[in-house]
């Protein structure tokens, strides 16, 4: 995993193919939606994580920061945080 959204993305429909396979044992199953519901949980504890990172930068963006507010000049943009980057 490359530790963007997209292969979070991935990861999620990759859970979501292992438990639709039809050639698993009930004990291979219960694994398997026992590992899914463990990545479900990550996966939310990132997107909240990348909620408070897309606030954070609107709030900034709002407000303004650092020295262009102090200085009451255009206030700089804040940049997109990393891991909202969308990158092909």
């Amino acid at each position: 995993m490359k530790n963007t959204l997209t292969d979070l993305n991935n990861a999620l429909f990759e859970s979501i193919e292992r438990i639709q396979q039809d050639n698993l044992t009930d004990e291979e199953l219960a694994r398997e939606i026992k590992r899914a519901e463990a990545v479900s949980d990550v996966a939310e504890i990132i997107v909240r994580n990348g909620e408070l990172a897309l606030k954070t930068m609107m709030h900034l963006n709002e407000y303004g920061y650092g020295a262009a507010k102090a200085a009451k000049l255009d206030a700089q943009l804040a940049p997109v945080p990393a891991m909202l980057e969308a990158k092909q």
